[in-house]
This record gives structure tokens, C-alpha cells and sequence, in this order.
């Protein structure tokens, strides 16, 4: 068999990143180009953009159900285009609604929820049957560098985006919000389905056999999954780790403001800093992965567990900041915990794609699903909870910086606890048959038993 009918090509792999690239395009607009347009051209309170973006992630939950559809059809592609066709409609729809708050604010916000819907509707049947198109195609000591490829991908097309069509937006008006807008989803569905084109051919389509047993419905499949430890324990670890690593993000840059008396611009290049380092800690595990693998340094489950551990080391290092105040080396802290962070995401990605076809087979989509639906309410209510907790903790002590530090001191801890949940998650060292091998056109009966086994994934970083 040639490597095309089975294994995915370095080729095949950066065409699927072109498609998460394409996502990351049309979800960066309405993040970020609409929430502005909200909230400083039409004066409207910051919390509706924010609710919007929290609606696109509540939504995201019906993950599981969405990869139960892709397992039941048997093709991903098909699925990877109808969530870039849904994306790309919520994103329009998004501008769309967005121009005419500013003539009828309440229909202009109705139509916004509508939109929002569509778009984690769209990120969710996109994500989820992607990321289970590599992990059953990619072979096992790729998976981390693949993953890498594809995550940079889509941070490429947030830069991209981001930059021309912050240009073409000026000087702003309605009118070009909605022509930039629409270009950018057009575009991005277009790319996106000429990267899917014949991509999934290559696996030979599994014949229908009047012997096997019947695919489960959605609630049996979703129970067979959960009734797995290793699956309960990733899908906790999923949650806790993207809780911690959320959590920072509204409150870094204001933490450097009022406690190390930084300027907005230098507070932004702080972010930058801490982007500069998951970039390299992405880099460093999926290099460890490729040329390491099946040896300790180059183990899934260690550079997890490792990663979590030193973002909590980071963190007591941003607690130590907020105590010492600005003789405390912040550039570097933060620089060291976007490093910890990139290592430890991406191999926790590679570890979803070894788990994923653990377990009896079909149920890759809802496992996927399962973590994908996990990190998005993670992602969703992570921010706020910082939040929320940072004004908590300004409230009980007096000092500033002391108050961040509370606040540090329990997301380092969300860490250390993600780091016992790797720990006690069984990563193959090697994918099985199943997981690495295209499906035969006929499966035997019994190996189609509900062998309950695990889930792996981190979903689409979006």
C-alpha cells in the first residue's frame, strides 16, 4: 500500500494546516476587529462582545455530538467543509449584525447571538473532525510535529488577517467593515475546500457488512467513552489546564500596569514576549517528539506533565513579581511561562491523537470531541474567572500587588493539579494498529466489542 492510503504526507499535513489557518481568519475578525468596533465606534458596553464570544464557546459543547456525526459518516472532509461553510456564514452574518446596531441595536444583537451560534457551530465540526483526520492519519512520531504545524499555522493566519485587514478597514466605515468582512469568509471557505480536495480519498471507503453490530446511538457512544478512566481523567486534565493557562489573560497586562508601573505599549509588548515563548516551547516539544521518540525525552505523557509543572514554576515566579514589585525580572517570568505553556499544549495535542483511537473503533469524532468541548468551556469561562477573582482578591488586600499574587499563587496550583491528572493518564508509547492503519474494507465482528478505552484532545486551539 503506498504511503498515501494510509499515512498523511508532510504535504497533506500542511494543507490541513491551511484549513485551521482559514479558521483562525475568520475567527480572529470577529473576536477581535468586531468586538473593537463594538465597543469604541458604537460606544456599546464592553460586556456585550464579551457575552458574544462566551456564547461562540458555550456552543461548542455539542462537540462530542459533532464528532459522533463524523464517526457515524465515516469521512471527516465532508464535515471539515460544512463547519468552514457554517463559520464562514456566522462571520458575515457577525459584521452583518454588527453595522446594523448602529441603527437598530436590538435587532443588530439578535442577529449577533444568531451569528455567534453559527460560529462556534462552524469551529466546533471543523476543529473536532480535523484534529481526528490527523490523529488517525499522521503517524505516531509526527503527531507532535504535525500539531505544531497546524497550531502555526493558524497563528499565521490570525497575524495575516489581523494585518491587511486592519489596513483595508481604514479610514473605517460601515461599508468596508462589511466588503472586508465578507472578503476575509469567502476567501478563507474557498482556501479551505481547495486544501480538503482530495485529501481523504486516498483511505479506501469501509464496506458495509450485514454482520457487524450496529453503530451505537450518540448517548451509548458518549457513555462508552466516559466509562473509560483514562478518558474521564484527560477530559478533568483538559478542563484544568486550560482553566490555568486562560485564566492570565485579562489580568497579565493590567497587573503590569498598576503593580510594575508599565505603559500600555509596553504592557502589549509584554504579550508579544509571552507569545515569543510558546512559539518556542511548541517548537521544542514537537522537535523532542520527532527525534526522540519512545525515549524519555521524547515521551508525550512527560513533556505534559513536565510542561505543567514548570508553567507552575512560572507562576510562583509571577507571584514573586507581584510581591517584589518592579525589581522582579517580569520580561523574563512571563517569556519562561509562554515557554511551559507551548510545551506542555502541544504535547498534550500529540496525546489526543494517541488516545484517539484507543477504544473501540468509531468513536475517534466523540472522543475528540469530548476534550475539544472541555477546553472551549474552559476557554470560556477561564478569562472571566481571572477576572473575576484578581477584583475578588483587590477588594480583601489592600496591597495591589499582594492581591495578584493570591491570584497567581491558585492558577499555579490549577497547574500542579493538571500535572497529577497527566501523570495518571496512559499515553501508548505507540499507536496501535488501529490508530496508524487505514480501517480494512471489512471489519469482523468481534473486533468491532466495545473494548472501552480512551479520548485525546485539546481541540482546536481557537
Amino acid at each position: 500500500m503506498s504511503r498515501g492510503a494510509g499515512h498523511f504526507s508532510w504535504w497533506q499535513i500542511v494543507r490541513l494546516g491551511l484549513v485551521q489557518a482559514c479558521l483562525g481568519a475568520v475567527v480572529v475578525t470577529t473576536t477581535s476587529t468586531l468586538n473593537r468596533v463594538m465597543v469604541v465606534e458604537l460606544a456599546l458596553p464592553a460586556l456585550l462582545p464579551g457575552a458574544l464570544v462566551a456564547l461562540h464557546y458555550l456552543v461548542q459543547m455539542l462537540r462530542p455530538r459533532l464528532g459522533h456525526g463524523s464517526d457515524a459518516s465515516g469521512r471527516r472532509t465532508p464535515w471539515i467543509a460544512g463547519g468552514m461553510a457554517v463559520l464562514a456564514a456566522g462571520g458575515w452574518l457577525a459584521a452583518l449584525a454588527t453595522v446594523w446596531m448602529g441603527s437598530a441595536p436590538t435587532a443588530g444583537i439578535v442577529l449577533a447571538v444568531l451569528a455567534f451560534l453559527l460560529i462556534g457551530l462552524g469551529v466546533g465540526a471543523t476543529g473536532t473532525s480535523l484534529l481526528v483526520l490527523l490523529a488517525k492519519r499522521v503517524d505516531e512520531p509526527r503527531r507532535a510535529a504535525a500539531a505544531t504545524t497546524v497550531w502555526l499555522m493558524m497563528i499565521v493566519g490570525f497575524a495575516i488577517t489581523a494585518g491587511v485587514s486592519g489596513k483595508l478597514l481604514d479610514p473605517y466605515s460601515p461599508e468596508r467593515l462589511l466588503l472586508v468582512s465578507g472578503g476575509v469568509c469567502m476567501l478563507a471557505l474557498g482556501l479551505a475546500l481547495l486544501a480538503l480536495w482530495g485529501v481523504e480519498t486516498a483511505e479506501a471507503p469501509v464496506a458495509i457488512d450485514a454482520h457487524a453490530t450496529p453503530r451505537p446511538a450518540f448517548r451509548e457512544a458518549l457513555a462508552q467513552v466516559w466509562a473509560d478512566g483514562d478518558a474521564r481523567r484527560f477530559t478533568v486534565f483538559v478542563f484544568v489546564s486550560m482553566l490555568a493557562y486562560s485564566a492570565q489573560d485579562l489580568i497579565l497586562e493590567p497587573f503590569a500596569g498598576i503593580v510594575h508601573g508599565q505603559t500600555p505599549g509596553q504592557s502589549t509588548q509584554l504579550s508579544g514576549v509571552q507569545h515569543g515563548g510558546v512559539l518556542l516551547g511548541m517548537l521544542m516539544a514537537a522537535l523532542a517528539g520527532r527525534r526522540l521518540a519512545g525515549r524519555a525525552l521524547g515521551s508525550l505523557r512527560g513533556w505534559t506533565v513536565g510542561g505543567c509543572l514548570f508553567s507552575a514554576l512560572a507562576m510562583a515566579g509571577l507571584v514573586a513579581a507581584g510581591l517584589v514589585g518592579p525589581a522582579w525580572p517580569l520580561r523574563g517570568t512571563v517569556f519562561a511561562l509562554g515557554v511551559a505553556n507551548g510545551a506542555f499544549s502541544i504535547a498534550a495535542i500529540g496525546s489526543m491523537m494517541a488516545l484517539a483511537g484507543q477504544g473501540p473503533r468509531g468513536r475517534e469524532g466523540v472522543r475528540m470531541g469530548l476534550w475539544g468541548a472541555a477546553q472551549a468551556v474552559a476557554f470560556g469561562i477561564g478569562g472571566l474567572v481571572g477576572a473575576v477573582a484578581s477584583d475578588v482578591a483587590r477588594r480583601l488586600i489592600s496591597a495591589p500587588g499582594e492581591a495578584y499574587a493570591a491570584v497567581f499563587a491558585l492558577e499555579g496550583l490549577l497547574f500542579v493539579v493538571a500535572a497529577g491528572l497527566a501523570w495518571r493518564v496512559a499515553v501508548p508509547a505507540r499507536a496501535t494498529a488501529s490508530a496508524t492503519k487505514p480501517s480494512p474494507a471489512v471489519d469482523p465482528p468481534a473486533r468491532r466489542q466495545p473494548a472501552l478505552n480512551p479520548p485525546h484532545d485539546l481541540g482546536a486551539a481557537t
